[in-house]
């Protein structure tokens, strides 16, 4: 496919999704003047008798008098109460229950503690009401073998290295949520196969009474016959011998704070080390900075998130976003100041359908760092689809894409002798889309056989989203890039 072809492609697909601004912003005009009309005259709600048959204007105003919670055997009251828009004691208006409701259903669902969660009035008692909060919670505990590809992506496991089982680490892992019934999460992870490896992390959102402030830990050693020492024609290169080519531990402290509902900050710190075979230096001089194989350094960042999301693990609807600055290395072996910035905004086009648009980049000081510090698009959520094959090395660079969704199936299922981890049927969802998105990485000294850095790069392709329980989500897509390649890729990562 010629590379003017697929800008022309691009370019209608952002033609499109301009028209469907529009669309949107008629449907919000429409939607607010319904809104206005419906304020006139009842019902407020269409599924809920208790509130479509008062008799009392819309503008009449309650006094919460009770929270009631039905089905959280586990979870702690206040821990629920934390993620509503109200509480005991505040006056709300009868015209404002349907969206507080709603508001308090999104917030409790993003917690991943519940299947469901439903909100109700139990009694209206003039001037009191009483509200009902019924949630089935998961299951929390998840002890089971661990076993995952170690490669950027499965096409790179499957095609580039033959679905080889060494590069698979296996073991075993322990998942444990909502330990305390304080949405508290351990994490363990005892690894062999590719990479020797044992980790354990807690993560717990809050200590304090006034539930603001939150915990994180995290601590991880291991080991690896095999480096990744160089990149030759936008591809890693890896070095293997029977010896332990790379030795790490890492460790790291976080401390969050949430005062209302969709901002968090994080304040980290953190110590890494590693050590390195003689091999790796003798194929890459460049690797690192210091002269020796030892490199321990410290690090601190700081994290500011924004997620007001409909349902984090696949949303379509609302924004996103977050800026982090970290510094990694205090002397002449290691010195790394990083800044990164991402957001997402999603709209919806009817029930069905939505579009995305996100972006996401990071700049790296100073701009002449090794080997090991020039990782950028390819790694993590840091990636163009189009490119899976490649990685794009570089100080300074980012990212654009756009996507336009429209659901084809919405059903449950149930598999016999399963309720004792899913009480209720299995949903599973299936997205069609559409998508384009495009890059540019900077890099001073890109190498002879690197040909992506310093170059604008353009994707595109469509594809499926399957959905289903306990957030897994899986992306299938076909994706073409401007060298005129294109491929089958499945996906599991995005922006967020």
């Amino acid at each position: 496919m010629k590379i003017s072809t697929l800008k022309k492609s691009f370019v209608v697909l952002i033609l499109i999704l301009s028209g469907c601004c529009s669309a949107v912003v008629a449907q919000i005009d429409t939607t607010i003047a319904g809104m206005k009309d419906a304020n006139k005259a009842s019902p407020v709600t269409q599924n809920d008798p208790k509130i479509d048959s008062l008799p009392h204007s819309l503008e009449k105003a309650f006094v919460i008098r009770n929270i009631i919670f039905d089905g959280n055997k586990k979870s702690r009251e206040a821990i629920l109460l934390r993620e509503l828009p109200f509480k005991k004691g505040d006056s709300i208006l009868i015209k404002d229950i349907p969206t507080l409701f709603n508001v308090g259903k999104t917030q409790l669902m993003n917690l991943s503690l519940f299947h469901t969660a439903n909100l109700s009035v139990e009694q209206f008692d003039p001037p009191y009401i009483d509200i009902r909060i019924s949630v089935k919670e998961r299951w929390y505990i998840w002890p089971f073998p661990y076993l995952k590809p170690v490669d950027r992506n499965l096409n790179q496991w499957l095609f580039e290295k033959g679905a080889s089982v060494s590069r698979i680490d296996y073991g075993v892992k322990l998942l444990y949520d909502n330990i305390t019934g304080n949405n508290d999460k351990l994490r363990f992870y005892f690894i062999t196969g590719y990479t020797k490896q044992l980790s354990l992390g807690y993560q717990r959102p809050y200590i304090d009474k006034n539930m603001k402030w939150g915990i994180n830990f995290q601590v991880a050693l291991g080991k690896n016959h095999e480096v990744m020492y160089n990149t030759i024609d936008d591809k890693q290169q890896f070095i293997k011998t029977d010896d332990y080519l790379k030795n790490f531990f890492n460790t790291k402290l976080e401390l969050s704070y949430r005062k209302a509902f969709y901002t968090t900050h994080y304040f980290g710190v953190g110590y890494q080390s590693f050590r390195y075979g003689d091999s790796v230096f003798l194929l890459n001089p460049d690797y690192l900075k210091t002269s020796g194989p030892r490199l321990k350094f410290g690090e601190i960042y700081y994290r500011l998130k924004y997620q007001n999301l409909d349902y984090n693990p696949y949303p379509t609807r609302g924004y996103a976003g977050e800026v982090m600055v970290s510094k990694q290395g205090f002397n002449n072996s290691m010195n790394l100041w990083q800044l990164t910035a991402k957001g997402v905004g999603y709209w919806q086009l009817g029930k069905q359908s939505f579009y995305s648009i996100g972006a996401s980049g990071t700049v790296k000081a100073p701009f002449k760092q090794p080997y090991m510090n020039q990782q950028l698009l390819g790694y993590g959520d840091m990636f163009l689809r189009g490119y899976e094959y490649y990685i794009i090395d570089g100080v300074a660079g980012g990212f654009v894409n756009a996507t336009l969704a429209t659901r084809l199936t919405n059903f449950s299922f149930s598999i016999p002798r399963t309720k004792w981890f899913s009480p209720i049927p299995i949903p599973l969802k299936i997205y069609s889309k559409v998508f384009g998105n495009a890059g540019y990485v900077y890099n001073p000294h890109p190498g002879p056989t690197n040909r992506l850095p310093n170059k604008f790069l353009l994707g595109g392709g469509i594809g499926f989203d399957i959905l289903t329980g306990y957030d897994f989500t899986l992306k299938v897509e076909f994706s073409f890039n401007h060298l005129g390649e294109n491929g089958i890729y499945l996906q599991k990562k995005d922006i967020f």
